[in-house]
């Protein structure tokens, strides 16, 4: 009798854990829908947190529509948010935090190069997938060799796209002959916007009249802005992140500079400075007077859910925008690839996606960056209005 008991114990608490599940690599099965775990990296703290705030929310609004439609094959998404700050040890620690305890196989973010570059290393190692919304060097995707990073992808175009885009602008639209570039030798990002925009400057017949750097932690420009005022160049190229460019500019003005400054989808902020960078143009990845469904929907579906502080529904910026991409076109991949196990299939599927995106339609290069259309938005004392696109 007592053996009995026993044995009858036993396959209750057997039925017990079979009904509770495990929590593989993958997530977990709450007993009515197995779950699956991704994991966004992204600079909530920080130099630049307002990316970090984008990002995050761009990403969840993609996982609560597919969740809305019963997941992605049928594995419900959690999200894992860590703060990454935009640095490399952060970014690193919190990688190895959401593949080390978490058992993370797919990464959205993260937003800035220098971030994501020493992440990749793990995701190499690991096996893990990194589609990143916004980070835009070169380095991101290839290592020091040359070679394609296997399991690391975007949703934006390259720094050398940018450049280029820039340039033409420049040359073009503007008819400027010389130009002034300010960078943070430091910043991957900004070092490889300011040497492709200075190579094809260049090329397409203008000349550099002034190069200076500076550091991060720079607070007084006036040095620089002297040599600017003295120069007399066409335009300032300051391919940096919004809160150098609101110093920079607003100290310009000051000076009575009046030069346009341009600069790259940094400038894409929340924050910008408008009066300050006022008269400026910048390259982005899209713009909200976009009137393809894909935007217009996506504007909608986002104002719904967030708000600003007076209760009005928000505009999403690039950076929501590209996020959002990144995240839809990691569950596409993971469809088609028909598996959350196998990450190679995943890999082979998001390396031949044909993606209708809200920032435009992609398909990846072999290097895994998008090939598509750049948007030129200029800054007015109103906001950010969208002046030209330029297709590859």
């Amino acid at each position: 009798m007592r053996s009995l008991k026993v044995f009858s114990l036993f396959i209750i608490v057997a039925m017990i854990l079979a009904a509770c599940g495990g929590t593989g690599s993958t997530g977990g099965d709450t007993g009515t829908q197995k779950e699956l775990k991704v994991a966004i990296l992204a600079p909530l703290s920080g130099p630049v947190p307002t990316f970090g705030v984008s990002t995050r929310d761009g990403a969840l609004l993609a996982i609560e529509e597919w969740n809305a439609k019963g997941g992605v094959l049928g594995y419900k998404i959690v999200p894992i948010v860590e703060d990454s700050q935009c640095t490399p040890e952060p970014a690193v620690n919190a990688m190895n935090k959401v593949v080390n305890q978490d058992g993370v196989k797919f990464v959205i973010g993260e937003v800035c190069s220098k971030a994501t570059i020493p992440m990749t290393d793990i995701g190499t190692a690991s096996k893990v997938i990194i589609v990143s919304g916004t980070s835009t060097a070169e380095a991101v995707t290839v290592d020091t060799n040359g070679n394609t990073k296997p399991y690391t992808f975007r949703a934006c175009f390259i720094d050398a796209f940018q450049g280029l885009v820039g340039a033409k602008f420049a040359t073009g639209t503007m008819g400027a002959k010389t130009a002034f570039i300010l960078l943070d030798q430091a910043n991957d990002y900004v070092k490889g916007l300011a040497e492709e925009f200075e190579k094809n400057f260049v090329a397409m017949g203008g000349t550099v009249v002034g190069k200076e750097s500076y550091t991060a932690k720079d607070s007084d420009f006036s040095t620089i802005l002297s040599k600017i005022t003295e120069a007399k160049p066409d335009v300032v190229y300051l391919p940096d992140y919004y809160n150098i460019v609101n110093l920079v500019t607003k100290q310009a003005k000051e000076k009575g500079i009046t030069t346009p400054f341009m600069g790259g989808d940094g400038w894409d902020s929340a924050d910008l400075d408008l009066a300050a960078a006022e008269g400026g143009y910048f390259t982005n990845h899209y713009s909200p007077d976009d009137p393809r469904p894909e935007v217009v929907n996506f504007l909608a579906a986002y104002g719904a859910k967030y708000k600003d502080d007076a209760g009005n529904p928000k505009v999403p910026d690039a950076l929501a925008t590209l996020a959002y991409d990144a995240t839809n076109m990691l569950f596409q991949g993971i469809t088609e690839a028909g598996s959350v196990d196998d990450v190679d299939k995943v890999k082979t599927a998001l390396e031949n996606i044909k993606f209708n995106a809200v920032s435009g339609k992609i398909t990846l290069d072999a290097k895994h960056n998008p090939i598509k259309a750049a948007a030129i938005l200029k800054v007015t004392a109103e906001g950010v209005v969208f002046e030209t696109s330029v297709a590859p």
